[in-house]
C-alpha cells in the first residue's frame, strides 16, 4: 500500500489531537470560546466536557449517515445534526448544571458553528466508519479540553490568585487555594482575567510549544545526519 494514502491507525486518530495536532494550540481553531470561558478552571472543564460530548456524538451520527446524505445538502445536514446535540446538551446542562449553563451563556449555543466540530465532520466523519469517527471526536474534544484547561489554569492562578471548585460541580467540595494574594497583600495580575490576558496566555503557550517542537526537530535532524555519516 502506498504510504502517502495509508490511513492512520485508530490509536493515532485518538492520540494525535491531544498534542501533535491539538485543535487549539497547533491548528489554532475554536479560539473565540477558548478565550471567553477560561477565566476559571472549573468553567473550562465544564465547557470541555460538553464540547467533547457534542463533537463525539455528531461525528458518530454523521459517519453513520454519510452514505445517505445527498452531496448538495451535506453542510446544512451536518449543521442540523450538530445543532440537535447542542440543544440536548444545553437542556441537560440547564437542568442539572445551572451554574455552568449560566456562566457559559451564548458560547454554549455557539458550539453549533464551532469550526472544530464542523471541520471534523467535513475532514473525517464523512469519509470514515463510525468507530474511527468516534475516536476522532473524542480525541479532538479531549485535546481541546486539555488546551482550554491549561489556559484557564494560568489565568485563574496568576490572574485571580486562587483556584476554586464546587460552584458548578456541586459533588466536588469547594476548595479555595490562596496562591498570590492574602490578607494585606496581593501579587495577582488582574490583566490575565481580561480578554487581553487570554490572548497573552494563548500566545505564550503556543510560543512555548513552537520552541519545543523546533528543538525536537533540530535534534532529530542532527541525529539523522550523524547516522548518515
Amino acid at each position: 500500500m502506498d504510504n502517502a494514502i495509508a490511513k492512520p491507525s485508530k490509536k493515532d486518530v485518538f492520540l494525535a489531537p491531544l498534542l501533535k495536532a491539538n485543535p487549539l494550540f497547533v491548528l489554532v481553531l475554536g479560539t473565540c470560546p477558548a478565550l471567553a470561558v477560561t477565566t476559571t478552571l472549573e468553567q473550562a472543564i465544564g465547557m470541555g466536557i460538553l464540547f467533547t460530548v457534542v463533537l463525539a456524538l455528531s461525528n458518530v451520527i454523521i459517519s453513520a449517515l454519510r452514505k445517505f446524505i445527498p452531496e448538495y445538502v451535506r453542510i446544512p445536514s451536518y449543521i442540523v445534526i450538530i445543532a440537535t446535540f447542542v440543544t440536548v446538551v444545553k437542556l441537560l446542562a440547564e437542568a442539572f448544571l445551572p451554574e455552568l449553563y449560566s456562566s457559559l451563556g451564548v458560547f454554549l449555543s455557539l458550539i453549533t458553528v464551532n469550526c472544530i466540530v464542523l471541520g471534523r465532520a467535513e475532514a473525517f466523519a464523512q469519509d470514515n466508519p463510525v468507530l474511527p469517527s468516534l475516536l476522532d471526536g473524542l480525541g479532538n474534544g479531549l485535546g481541546y479540553t486539555i488546551a482550554i484547561c491549561i489556559i484557564a489554569l494560568f489565568r485563574e492562578i496568576l490572574g485571580a490568585g486562587t483556584l476554586s471548585f464546587g460552584k458548578t460541580f456541586t459533588f466536588i467540595p469547594e476548595v479555595t487555594i490562596p496562591l498570590l494574594k492574602g490578607e494585606g497583600w496581593d501579587y495577582s495580575l488582574p490583566l490575565l482575567q481580561q480578554p487581553t490576558g487570554a490572548f497573552l496566555v494563548l500566545g505564550i503557550v503556543i510560543g512555548i510549544i513552537a520552541v519545543i517542537v523546533n528543538f525536537r526537530s533540530k535534534q532529530a535532524k542532527i541525529k539523522k545526519e550523524e547516522v548518515e555519516e
